[in-house]
């Protein structure tokens, strides 16, 4: 069985914008990443999924919850060299490779500040090997380090702040829509390049989206989050062929053909929240409806689901 790198125990993320408002941005949420995946996270804008990648990362303090790394509460009190340690092993990949990098430093003063900060080379001299290294894993050249920021495109961006990211030799990488911003022709470029790079480092993804066909492309598993729940996970195979929460079923509905023939003719399915109708008391959970594929539903919904499956 393959083994757990992050567990996620009824994450909790409220803000507090004002008596009695209350935001719950990430309502109580779990799940498991393993070492070696690619768990891919969707939803439509504002669901929650990019702040569950932060406050994975701890850029957020979580409200409620557990988020466990290598078995060890990321929440939890630690000293400033645990912290470190931890900084080190998991990084992110930001969603503008614009406003992510800093004007001001040259690309490799971007690269290298990670190295610098944990120590990972000796000299000036390793320092700038381990930047043209890193330059060249990501598909630039060492004549870009001594460059700034807006001397390059978006693609190109990206790809340094790639390059940042794996300076420090991280376990797990949290990509937060790291292709949004991009041309679609560079999209592939940049998602291929993130699966080469996982084939050959052995890295683990949580893949922050909302492209649902490019998502599938490189997860191996999927979640689907509405409104600071998760509200579906799946192989991504099983949830494409499969998908059953209504909502999950909403969103494949609009994703674009490129036949135009068959894109007229297309219907989409809205998804209205109100149809569960659940009672006050009934209880709502994620409930495994086969083997890897959980929904997030009430008991009858629940046997409704399972039935679809004899």
């Amino acid at each position: 069985m393959a083994e757990k790198l992050v567990e996620i125990k009824n994450l909790k993320q409220h803000f507090n914008v004002g008596r009695p408002n209350m935001v719950k941005a990430v309502d109580g949420i779990t799940f498991d990443i393993y070492k070696g995946e690619t768990l891919g996270l969707v939803g439509e804008s504002g669901c929650g999924k990019s702040t569950t990648g932060r406050t994975i990362i701890r850029l957020y303090d979580a409200t409620d919850g557990q988020v466990l790394f290598n078995g060890v509460d990321v929440h939890g009190h630690k000293s400033a060299k645990k912290l470190k340690e931890f900084n080190r092993k998991m990084q992110m990949i930001f969603q503008d490779p614009y406003a992510s990098l800093n004007p001001r430093m040259t690309v490799a003063d971007i690269i290298a500040e990670g190295i610098d900060i944990h120590g990972l080379a000796k000299n000036r001299k390793q320092r700038m090997e381990r930047v043209y290294d890193l330059l060249e894993t990501v598909g630039l050249n060492k004549e870009h380090a001594n460059r700034y920021p807006h001397e390059f495109s978006g693609g190109q961006r990206q790809r340094i702040g790639i390059a940042r990211a794996l300076a420090v030799e991280p376990d797990f990488i949290i990509a937060d829509e790291p292709i949004s911003a991009l041309d679609v022709s560079i999209q592939a470029q940049v998602v291929n390049l993130m699966k080469k790079l996982q084939r050959e480092k052995g890295l683990t993804y949580l893949f922050i989206a909302h492209d649902l066909s490019m998502v599938k492309y490189i997860s191996d598993r999927i979640g689907v989050m509405y409104y600071g729940k998760l509200v579906e996970l799946a192989p991504a195979e099983e949830l494409y062929k499969n998908p059953l929460h209504p909502y999950t079923q909403s969103l494949l509905s609009a994703i674009p053909l490129p036949d135009p023939d068959s894109e007229r003719t297309r219907k989409r399915k809205a998804y209205d929240p109100n149809t569960h109708n659940y009672g006050e008391n009934e209880e709502v959970e994620m409930r495994e409806i086969s083997p890897g594929h959980f929904v997030y539903c009430s008991l009858k919904e629940f046997e409704q689901y399972k039935a679809q499956y004899k």
